[in-house]
């Protein structure tokens, strides 16, 4: 298996191989959605590039935290931590199973996992309260949560939101997974946001809008601010790559067969 391990690699080559391994995690991701219980395979082909793109950039050190705290999407934290290396076991072999560690949410119990997610908007706070202790340690480390925009209707976000403000937390990153959709619809049409980047400005954050596929772009956004925290609104398509799946709601969970899964894996470039 593909694995970037320790290398140091150049941008431009980066971004071709954090491409190669997208391709490989997507696959693990489809075999997943095989296995008996299945998984939440429309938010994990949307976050995937999110996770491959911040993992090869804070991922190796560890003055650095990252916590996905939409959990539901641990099919694609896990498929990101096997394809770093963090984690020895293939996680489509065994996956959902009876005593493994690879759980539907990130088990902490595994490397690479600081917190056990599965409660909408817990994963927030926990990177921002993290990282206010580096910088009250004097500590050179950001700490990264990578949430959803359907989880931001849970309103510990924005409380989150307001402390990070409060106190001044400019080495916290928060990642929004903006696929659109959610558990039992579209965004729009459950609770929508008319001014997702002004919401996050009243509340001192830098704002980056990015397109949450493309590798140049999240390489480039999740740069901190020495001055306030970061906010990166990722566009992504639920489902991505997966042509009979991207950009439907009803996509979010599944428990696929073994003919389709195989169709959909040779569909994959």
């Amino acid at each position: 298996m593909d694995t970037l391990g320790s290398m140091e690699i150049h941008s431009e080559s980066l971004v071709n191989r954090l491409s190669g391994l997208a391709n490989e995690a997507r696959k693990l991701i489809v075999e997943m959605a095989a296995t008996p219980t299945g998984c939440h395979i429309g938010g994990s082909l949307s976050v995937i590039d999110l996770l491959l793109g911040v993992y090869s950039k804070y991922g190796e050190d560890p003055n650095h935290l990252i916590v996905l705290s939409k959990g539901h999407s641990a099919a694609a934290l896990y498929a990101c931590l096997y394809l770093h290396g963090v984690i020895e076991e293939n996680p489509a072999v065994n996956y959902g199973q009876d005593g493994s560690l690879l759980t539907g949410h990130p088990n902490h119990k595994l490397p690479g996992i600081p917190f056990a997610t599965g409660s909408l908007g817990h994963g927030i706070p926990y990177a921002a309260g993290w990282a206010l202790a580096q910088k009250m340690k004097g500590v050179n480390g950001i700490g990264v949560a990578i949430g959803g925009d359907g989880e931001l209707q849970e309103g510990l976000c924005w409380e989150t939101a307001q402390i990070v403000q409060a106190k001044g937390i400019s080495n916290f990153i928060y990642i929004v997974d903006c696929n659109g959709g959610q558990n039992d619809g579209l965004v729009r049409d459950i609770s929508p946001y008319h001014h997702l980047r002004g919401m996050f400005e009243s509340f001192g954050f830098l704002v980056k809008e990015i397109d949450g596929h493309d590798f140049e772009q999240i390489l480039s956004a999740v740069e901190p601010d020495p001055e306030k925290p970061l906010a990166v609104l990722a566009h992504t398509v639920k489902g991505k790559g997966i042509k009979a799946i991207e950009g439907n709601p009803h996509a979010h969970y599944a428990k696929i067969s073994e003919k389709i899964a195989k169709r959909w894996r040779m569909g994959l470039k």
